[in-house]
């Protein structure tokens, strides 16, 4: 228990200074510098996934990357910069596919196949639980988290909107932001549990979830 309240305590430290500078150097406009980015991107995150994010260095991303540590500096000013990037992709993938989804299925159905959908992705996403278990010790992520909610929410208000006209416009947004904050923290925690658990309790969360919405659209 020492050894993890340590480890928590030094996460902390190193994440949540507010002046820690997490926007990247350099913003890639030519295709080379984009797949350069790409690649130290999908390195860090492998090593993220494989060591977690406080036992990755600056230098074990830019040697996995095929480059100087030098020439990573130029990229990125620090890991942090590194994890928020990461994360940014993390949050786009899940807007998108929620946008995507909701266009194409109902809102009950689409309840089963965002929840599984998510839980897949939380799982098998290279350095997702590596980087978000983090998520109350770093600002900038914090901020991710957010905007990634209500970005979340506006969409489901839309689709509740259009299938549900009748449901109070006050309800109706009280409820865009409940849907994905609760099954957001529900997956969060079953893919810290081993398989078998994790989709139990996913299952779990897909029966609370049908269940309110059925009562909200009734």
């Amino acid at each position: 228990m020492a050894i993890i309240v340590r480890s928590l305590l030094h996460k902390v430290q190193m994440m949540t200074d507010e002046s820690i500078d997490v926007a990247p150097r350099r913003r890639p406009v030519q295709a080379r510098s984009r797949e350069r980015v790409n690649t130290i991107l999908r390195h860090a995150a492998a090593i993220f996934h494989e060591t977690g994010v406080d036992a990755a260095s600056m230098s074990a991303i830019a040697r996995q990357s095929g480059m100087s540590l030098a020439s990573l500096y130029r990229y990125f000013p620090n890991k942090a910069a590194i994890v928020h990037a990461i994360a940014e992709q993390h949050v786009e993938k899940m807007e998108r596919a929620l946008r995507e989804r909701l266009q194409e299925l109902n809102l009950s159905d689409a309840v089963d196949v965002l929840i599984d959908q998510f839980y897949e992705f939380y799982r098998h996403e290279p350095a997702y639980s590596a980087i978000w278990s983090g998520v109350e010790a770093m600002p900038e992520l914090r901020e991710l988290d957010l905007r990634e909610l209500y970005t979340n929410a506006r969409d489901l208000d839309r689709k509740l909107k259009e299938e549900c006209p009748r449901i109070p416009d006050d309800r109706r947004w009280t409820a865009s932001l409940l849907l994905p904050r609760s099954a957001g923290t529900v997956l969060r925690l079953a893919v810290t549990l081993p398989d078998a658990q994790g989709r139990q309790l996913v299952e779990e969360l897909k029966c609370m979830a049908r269940a309110y919405v059925r009562e909200l659209v009734a």
